[in-house]
């Protein structure tokens, strides 16, 4: 999910960056008012985090903007301004939440969640393989109706698998997609990772969903034509696909 965060505060921005990147979270950045105004018409984001004292336009202005121009992306407002007439002029303003500087990033993340539910809790947002299901607006997982627990890597992975259900994936694409890794970064954290989900996906329960596809890369589904399943994952790999 892409969240656009509108913050002219470098180490406030910076933080709220890795927090978000760190649940695999797409994260982009504006740092004053005009640029959130064309970025948020132009991209595709699930949720804006906006800081109301803005460079230029205000965020109460970007709001207004996002009014007339009738999107319909949760907002959640962080500010320093703390009285209750600033609060409810932001909601009546076309703001979903409020949270007043500072902040717990605990609380911050909960919030994002709880609003990404509020938006995207349709069906399209559950992605299902036969008995496996994940849903991605309240980051759980299930096989069978049982929980997994996945850690926030092992869950941009899994969904990765998800999404491209029956296509086999090479390394070198998850490691862009999931890793953020640049094309040609040579490691074998891929490997080591699909073991993880192996384990925690495939072990006592059947079919099998996640294969090794020899030479190319993993596949997620039905059985793949061509491969094994007894590589040592942990082992350094000769080459990167």
């Amino acid at each position: 999910m892409r969240i656009l965060v509108v913050e002219d505060d470098r180490p406030v921005t910076s933080l709220i960056q890795k927090m978000l990147e760190r649940e695999n979270y797409t994260v982009e950045i504006a740092g004053n008012g005009e640029e959130a105004c064309s970025m948020v018409g132009a991209g595709d984001y699930d949720l804006v985090i906006l800081d109301l004292t803005l460079p230029g336009i205000s965020g109460l202005e970007v709001l207004r903007h996002m009014q007339s121009a009738r999107l319909t992306l949760p907002v959640l407002v962080v500010s320093g301004r703390r009285g209750v007439e600033a609060r409810v002029k932001t909601l009546d303003e076309g703001a979903d939440d409020y949270l007043t500087k500072p902040f717990s990033m605990t609380e911050l993340l909960a919030r994002v969640r709880a609003l990404l539910r509020r938006r995207h809790g349709s069906p399209q947002w559950a992605l299902r393989v036969q008995d496996l299901e994940l849903d991605r607006a309240r980051r759980v997982a299930t096989r069978a109706g049982r929980p997994i627990s996945l850690t926030p890597r092992e869950f941009a992975l899994l969904e990765y698998l998800m999404r491209n259900v029956g296509r086999c994936v090479t390394r070198s694409m998850i490691l862009e997609h999931a890793w953020k890794y640049s094309p040609g970064t040579r490691t074998n954290v891929v490997d080591v990772y699909i073991n993880y989900l192996r384990k925690k996906v495939d072990e006592g329960f059947q079919p099998k969903l996640i294969h090794t596809v020899r030479g190319v890369g993993f596949q997620l589904g039905d059985r793949a034509r061509e491969e094994t399943d007894d590589e040592d994952p942990t082992e350094p790999r000769k080459h990167t696909f």
